[in-house]
């Protein structure tokens, strides 16, 4: 996710953070980026908290919040290497997004744009070529089977006009020409707190869980005009798939997939192993076997996990 300077875009971004991990993705395939710490603002009435509504129910920089790149790290050029995986090799493991051609990944950017560009940082921008080489490297290396892009910003759908790899959705706040408007102010705060066409997003997640089978077609049928005072725009015609059997939680949301047997649970199959007795040689070959039969076994478990979206998350 990316965000720029500014409050709302601070709590757009992690808002859909606090959504996509309800929805099953772990922090561990999420690439959070932020690129100003309004928690700690002086100018922040409520200090190391982040409210996306007037009533301040609830915090969304809490405790579980894990930020990958902040502040002056979050560049142009920083966001392109955790799309392209271009990174030089002191980067840990926790700041690379690690998806390969099964992925589904979800890119979401919020903050301040215009034709064909959004602004990072305030002094550079990424434009819409960039985007679609960086995607296009991407196909090129494997790293995704399909790439949902989303973008609330003014002019949104301008930012998607270069995008030619096969696999790709975009959705964008608003047309060229349109801006993108915040959805209300929160006077305590003396800002806007959140912008509509995310805040719509959210209303239409928060009445799912990880095992809806809500599509992306009922998301994109979701947004209403008259509402985001804008028309969002959706890029489909490099996506070959029916919107309507697309699962929003393909991208959105994370759910194992559990595979039913008639044999008893085995779970912590080491520490059954270490009450085995070892005496004899037919026992230690038996325990030998066991071992190599609980290494298969863990195996298999981790293969069950299929589904795990990458989720990229920039803040500009």
């Amino acid at each position: 996710m990316i965000c720029r300077f500014n409050y709302r875009h601070m709590a757009n971004t992690l808002s859909l953070y606090r959504t996509v991990k309800r929805l099953g993705i772990p922090d561990e395939r999420i690439i959070l980026m932020l690129a100003d710490d309004m928690a700690c603002n002086p100018r922040n009435n409520y200090p190391a908290q982040v409210f996306n509504n007037e009533n301040h129910q609830l915090n969304l920089y809490g405790d579980n919040v894990e930020v990958d790149y902040r502040g002056y790290e979050v560049t142009v050029e920083n966001f392109l290497r955790v799309l392209t995986g271009r990174h030089e090799s002191a980067v840990p493991r926790s700041k690379r997004l690690l998806s390969d051609e099964g992925s589904h990944i979800l890119l979401y950017m919020t903050g301040h744009g215009g034709d064909e560009f959004l602004k990072f940082q305030d002094n550079e921008e990424l434009q819409s070529h960039d985007l679609a080489d960086a995607v296009k490297q991407m196909k090129e290396k494997h790293r995704f089977k399909e790439l949902l892009i989303m973008v609330d910003t003014c002019q949104a759908a301008t930012l998607f006009s270069q995008l030619q790899s096969p696999g790709v959705l975009a959705i964008g706040s608003s047309m060229k020409g349109e801006n993108s408007y915040s959805h209300h102010l929160d006077s305590d705060i003396g800002v806007s707190v959140v912008d509509r066409f995310t805040f719509h997003t959210l209303a239409f997640f928060e009445k799912l869980n990880m095992y809806s089978n809500a599509s992306l077609n009922s998301l994109f049928n979701s947004y209403d005009p008259s509402m985001l005072l804008s028309t969002a725009y959706y890029r489909m015609d490099l996506y070959k798939r029916a919107l309507n059997e697309v699962p929003v939680t393909n991208f959105f949301g994370s759910v194992m997939k559990t595979i039913h047997t008639d044999s008893a649970y085995t779970g912590f199959l080491a520490a059954h192993d270490a009450e085995l007795p070892l005496s004899v040689g037919n026992n230690i070959l038996d325990h030998v076997m066991l071992q190599n039969e609980a290494s298969a076994r863990r195996s298999n478990i981790e293969e069950m996990n299929v589904s795990f979206s990458k989720f990229c998350i920039s803040f500009i």
